[in-house]
């Protein structure tokens, strides 16, 4: 359906910017309102349809999009780092961000940031990132009480001092200063809440990502727990976004892009934009299937690191297989067959076996 007009949002937490685009281009319309889904349903109500609807990605987006998107015939939420005329402009007030998402919009030069369509699955999203921020926070506490021990010539790593009971032994270990030991029982006492809270998060991402029928035939791959499987389950939230391999481990961050100037030499490098989130959940998948040392994904990092190919991407490559294995997995419905990966996936391939099933998974 052809848009007769474009509109663009500059959503802030009191008041929406709108700024309206007709067909030849003309902004014909400005208004403010507040930000309130009765409001600004109002106000979208007044724009002759078809319409096209631009939204920047940011904390309003999800709520936004889920309220105001079956009202209109298109609306996306965009990513305002790709969007080069509003970040490169000195004028960064509401009118002009909505009118050039606007302008944007209408010539298609906008990329839309998925959502979940599901409200439980953005949900389920939140409560990931929050399982990952409080693991964060008690690995930087824990930090804080190894840097300190290391003051004073005691190595210590984080599981000495996890069980409360073992905690005695260091504390002896620091000098008869009572200040001393003061300072590691303050450390302690923002560590333990750090580390509950991530226990009590953990059990209940365990649960929910156990009523997933997907992630629980995750659970058959080397490397791959409740918690990583959850990432990949709620972040990409649908299989069919990527059209090829590449696509998704590019959005993983594991794959390459080349890049050349003129006649000049092309130069082959790791993407930098990705989702860090799933970057760091493929990657210490790889590194743990590694270690994990009797399955394939392991053999094939002996044999790349056989041929000559450094840890590093020898260890990326084995990410990027399982990436190829989680995906095939989730959209043929299938499970995890170790034949199907690396030297028998031709022959698997042949006996019907599942698209990621090719010689570069």
């Amino acid at each position: 359906m052809k848009q007769s007009h474009f509109i663009g949002l500059g959503a802030h937490c009191q008041f929406t910017e709108m700024a309206v685009v007709n067909s030849r281009g003309e902004v014909v319309r400005r208004q403010r309102c507040p930000t309130t889904i009765p409001a600004l349903a109002e106000l979208l109500g007044t724009v002759p349809r078809p319409c096209a609807v631009a939204l920047g990605e940011g904390p309003l987006a999800d709520w936004l999009w889920r309220d105001l998107a079956p009202r209109v015939e298109q609306f996306a939420a965009c990513d305002p780092r790709r969007n080069g005329l509003i970040a490169k402009d000195s004028d960064e007030d509401g009118p002009i961000d909505a009118a050039q998402l606007a302008q944007l919009l209408r010539g298609g030069y906008l990329r839309a940031v998925h959502h979940p369509e599901a409200l439980g699955r953005a949900v389920f999203r939140q409560w990931v990132l929050l399982y990952r921020g409080r693991v964060r926070q008690r690995a930087q506490e824990a930090n804080r009480v190894m840097a300190y021990l290391r003051r004073y010539g005691i190595f210590a790593r984080e599981r000495a001092f996890r069980d409360p009971g073992d905690r005695p032994g260091l504390a002896g270990r620091l000098p008869p200063e009572p200040l001393a030991a003061a300072h590691l029982q303050v450390l302690w006492q923002s560590y333990d809440p750090a580390a509950a809270q991530v226990r009590q998060l953990r059990q209940r991402l365990t649960r929910q990502a156990a009523q997933e029928d997907v992630t629980r035939r995750w659970q058959e791959l080397p490397g791959i727990g409740w918690a990583r499987a959850a990432s990949p389950f709620v972040f990409p939230d649908a299989p069919r976004r990527f059209p090829s391999k590449a696509a998704l481990w590019k959005y993983l961050g594991a794959g390459l892009e080349r890049r050349h100037s003129g006649p000049g030499p092309a130069r082959v490098r790791v993407v930098r934009r990705s989702n860090r989130v799933l970057k760091g959940v493929i990657v210490g998948a790889a590194q743990r299937a590694i270690g994990q040392g009797a399955n394939p994904f392991a053999e094939r990092y002996r044999r790349w690191l056989k041929a000559g190919v450094p840890p590093g991407p020898a260890r990326r490559n084995v990410a990027r297989a399982l990436a190829a294995a989680v995906w095939g997995m989730w959209k043929s419905g299938r499970a995890y067959h170790p034949e199907w990966v690396g030297a028998g996936a031709a022959a698997a391939a042949a006996r019907g076996g599942p698209p990621w099933a090719g010689p570069g998974a």
